[in-house]
């Protein structure tokens, strides 16, 4: 899914658009229990409930595709008869109106899911008349063929509300405050099918994290089946360590500040397609080389790639996960140097008195902690 496909279901989850029939709910402590289970009729929901819930499933679609919304494909073997699609695919069908398939859903979440908290498991199903849309890109309710048949899961924190004092207005005092458990943002989601080219992919789904660095692969593949790629972290280090190994001694400043200054120009090269920036094995062998990266250490490039990525075929990098973006930073164990991506020409490396420097070009306009300084002695 892109982001125009993701905005538009994300745009269902408003009041005058919302198409949720059902909504399911199960509430699971800290030690795993199922303390409450609720199944309601979405629209029987009280107007400043169903907009908490709205707001809920909209933060469930919300980040960076390839960072907190991860695109899974389902395994043939997932789509066969007791497969984890097929059971995915049951659940919808069923409109979650079958109880067993629900406590189903719920008890594989909860034996997977790794959390020592309180949480909240929603559910709900939807049917999404997509309109047409014309040649100008409006959209045209009358030219719908088609219908988006689909389930989302939030997955929320339960926690006490803070401790603190407050106004008791019947007793017009300053008290104690009650504590109560609170339903928080979703830290965890899912979209089945995916939405894809404006229609259902049964073959496809989309995956939520909140928190890039806590993907939890063994819940992903147990509960969806599906392999999940690298965290957004994880690919940052591939690509760096990538790097190092192929650049080795000879990764002097330039040619790793050419590597990344190449990677940015990719990047704006293709900011207007409508999918993400990847790059693959062969992508990075040309940035590499482009970059001046020496012939000698690029015929160790397939070795090191492999080792890094720990598989011989091609595992293609989101280029927003391995990019600093507007960052340019040079650290030693005592000094951070922070510079402007498009200024880094105001940097570079010399040799002075037979010690190796770094050297900045400035003005007559330098500060030390808020202070204007001179620059001639």
């Amino acid at each position: 899914m892109n982001k125009e496909e993701i905005s538009e279901i994300k745009k269902q989850f408003t009041p005058d658009r919302c198409t949720i029939d059902h909504i399911c709910g199960c509430y699971v402590d800290h030690e795993k229990n199922k303390v409450m289970v609720d199944k309601r009729a979405f629209g029987s929901i009280p107007d400043e409930e169903m907009y908490k819930y709205l707001d809920i499933f909209r933060h469930s679609l919300t980040g960076t595709i390839g960072k907190n919304l991860i695109p899974l494909e389902f395994p043939l073997d997932e789509e066969i008869e007791g497969g984890t699609q097929n059971f995915l695919l049951n659940l919808r069908d069923s409109h979650l109106e079958d109880d067993a398939l629900v406590d189903e859903f719920y008890d594989k979440v909860i034996a997977n899911y790794v959390n020592g908290e309180n949480y909240y498991i929603i559910l709900v199903h939807a049917i999404y008349d997509i309109p047409g849309v014309t040649s100008d890109h409006i959209e045209n309710d009358d030219a719908s063929t088609d219908i988006y048949d689909y389930i989302l899961c939030s997955i929320c924190p339960v926690k006490l509300s803070k401790a603190g004092l407050g106004y008791n207005e019947h007793d017009n005092r300053i008290e104690d405050r009650f504590r109560d458990w609170i339903v928080e943002a979703p830290v965890k989601g899912m979209l089945f099918p995916a939405f894809i080219e404006r229609n259902t992919d049964i073959h496809n789904m989309l995956y939520y994290t909140k928190k890039p660095e806590d993907l939890q692969p063994e819940f992903v593949e147990t509960l969806f089946g599906g392999r999940p790629p690298m965290s957004a972290p994880d690919q940052k280090d591939t690509f760096e360590a990538i790097i190092m190994d192929t650049v080795g001694d000879e990764g002097n400043y330039d040619t790793v500040k050419n590597i990344y200054e190449n990677l940015e120009q990719m990047m704006e090269d293709h900011a207007e397609d409508r999918e993400p920036l990847e790059i693959g094995k062969e992508d990075m062998r040309l940035l590499l080389a482009q970059s001046g990266v020496p012939e000698d250490n690029m015929r160790s490039f397939n070795k090191n790639y492999e080792n890094c990525v720990g598989s011989e075929e091609d595992y293609p990098l989101l280029a927003s996960n391995i990019s600093t973006g507007k960052k340019f930073r040079i650290s030693t164990p005592d000094v951070e140097i922070k510079v402007n991506p498009e200024r880094t020409d105001l940097v570079e490396t010399r040799i002075i008195d037979g010690r190796q420097c770094i050297v900045i070009k400035v003005d007559d306009h330098v500060e030390v902690n808020g202070m204007s300084v001179r620059t001639i002695l």
